[in-house]
């Protein structure tokens, strides 16, 4: 049986794309990242992809009139490559509801935040404003609403006395290329099966920290 075929989408520097290669180069990976795409066409993830030996594509949006003319072009793209899943990884572009809807329950997100706490941006300042204890981030099925949607997998960080955001987000950037690959890997499995706003994981295991948990 032959493994689905991911995209990965990025705006930026690409560190999850990393961490989502180096997993796909594992054989015994359930999935490959055959293709990249940047709406910038000076996003570094597009060399991390070239060295990969994985196609890239940019599809600049300043290209284009409209965000649903953008989007019908990056779905041809998609499309035009039989791609199965699609991962968006530091993707700095809101995506028509018509999109969303067409890839549902096939596109991933990743945040740096334990959903639905913090969505948007700037989220580890506002996490050290609001006094939160733990933060972290959530990789979750993309819905229309900006980051809403079924979580697969979060991961759980200290706040820190003394942490800014930066520090702060160095931490949890660590979970994040733990996370995503694993999320990666139980949609890819079958194994995640959509409740309303929740997901069910079948055979999921906590990590042994416990600061990882797909909840099955």
């Amino acid at each position: 049986m032959s493994k689905p075929k991911v995209a990965v989408l990025i705006s930026g520097s690409g560190t999850n794309l990393q961490a989502l290669l180096d997993a796909a180069g594992s054989n015994d990976y359930p999935a490959h990242v055959t293709l990249v795409i940047s709406n910038r066409p000076d996003a570094y993830g597009l060399v991390r992809a070239q060295q990969a030996g994985v196609e890239t594509v940019v599809i600049d949006h300043k290209s284009f009139k409209s965000r649903a003319d953008f989007d019908a072009a990056l779905d041809r793209c998609l499309r035009a490559r039989d791609i199965d899943i699609i991962c968006l990884a530091g993707f700095m572009r809101l995506l028509t509801p018509d999109f969303v809807r067409a890839w549902d329950g096939r596109m991933l997100n990743i945040h740096p935040s334990l959903l639905p706490a913090f969505k948007g941006l700037y989220v580890q300042q506002r996490a050290i404003d609001a006094g939160a204890r733990f933060s972290g981030c959530t990789v979750h099925l993309v819905t229309p609403e900006m980051d809403e949607g079924p979580i697969v997998v979060q991961a759980v960080v200290p706040v820190l006395d003394g942490d800014t955001a930066d520090t702060l987000a160095a931490r949890i950037q660590v979970q994040e290329h733990r996370a995503y690959p694993l999320a990666l890997r139980l949609v890819a499995e079958g194994r995640v099966r959509i409740d309303g706003p929740r997901t069910h994981i079948a055979d999921a295991l906590a990590s042994g920290d416990g600061m990882m948990n797909p909840m099955g």
